[in-house]
């Protein structure tokens, strides 16, 4: 699959004949929910302020540096020219396929959305043999997110052969009814209001209450030292805060040079730990 930039920064990827993954077919079939997507007000995104050591458990410390240049042209919904041999699909400005497959559909961060959320419908069953933790996936009305792909990065990541389960004493299974936790994606000031009293400042996540609230500004931006692996981020960020409702407190780097634990404050900073985002990493 290659790419190239055309216009005003947005990136066209071409599907090799009969190479196409499920992942991107289905992306090429959102592409009419995508078109329908209005144009985003531009944000602009302030440094990111480091919140101090004495946060408590549960929230997450933002990485230091600026956060992003200032957006001031609007969302570009998706052109799929399903007709082309190969197909074409167009890209919002600013996301790569691996973002649009995390369920993202523009690269804005509002600062608060609407302050309501829609369950992710549907269902899929706890892998493994330990004990079934019923998870529900929410999403912020108003954020330029595909549901259902978000959902399906939360389970594959919380099920991944590395994370929570892999000593068999825990397995994840979805659902749109009443769950035992829920992963909800919210805007930055939303984010603040949902982890009150912890002071996430508009930059950072937290997981208390049966609730990983996940900060849509570090899903889209992921932070410095996971600039280069944005999934990788987005895998440590569910795993993080999950982590927390599981009952596990923060970490510290052991060593320079060690992976970093998953349970250290890794959106603040890894190093001199080198960033991870499984609880058991593969050796």
């Amino acid at each position: 699959m290659g790419g190239l930039l055309v216009g005003a920064g947005t990136a066209v990827v071409t599907l090799p004949a009969g190479a196409a993954t499920e992942a991107v077919r289905d992306v090429l079939g959102r592409s009419a929910q995508v078109a329908r997507l209005a144009a985003v007000r531009s944000t602009t995104a302030p440094d990111a302020s480091a919140a101090d050591d004495r946060a408590a458990d549960g929230d997450e410390t933002a990485s230091r540096g600026s956060l992003r240049a200032p957006v001031e042209e609007p969302v570009v919904a998706h052109e799929t020219l399903l007709s082309a041999d190969p197909p074409v699909l167009a890209l919002p400005p600013g996301l790569t396929m691996v973002d649009v497959e995390s369920g993202l559909l523009a690269a804005d961060v509002p600062e608060r959305a609407r302050q309501t959320f829609t369950v992710v419908p549907g269902s899929d069953p706890g892998p493994g043999t330990g004990r079934v933790r019923t998870i529900r996936v929410e999403v912020e009305d108003g954020l330029p997110v595909d549901g259902a792909r978000f959902a399906a990065t939360v389970m594959a990541t919380l099920n991944d052969p590395r994370g929570w389960g892999a000593d068999g004493s825990v397995s994840f299974a979805r659902t749109d009814g009443d769950a035992e936790l829920r992963v909800l994606l919210a805007s930055p000031e939303t984010v603040d209001d949902l982890c009150y009293p912890l002071e996430t400042e508009g930059q950072v996540s937290c997981g208390r209450s049966g609730n990983a609230v996940l900060n849509f500004r570090r899903w889209v931006l992921a932070t410095d030292e996971y600039a280069a692996d944005k999934a990788a981020y987005r895998q440590y960020l569910v795993n993080h805060e999950v982590g927390h409702l599981l009952g596990h407190g923060h970490e510290t780097c052991p060593a320079p040079g060690a992976l970093a634990p998953l349970m250290q404050q890794q959106s603040y900073r890894a190093a001199p730990c080198v960033p991870n985002p499984w609880p058991f990493p593969a050796p």
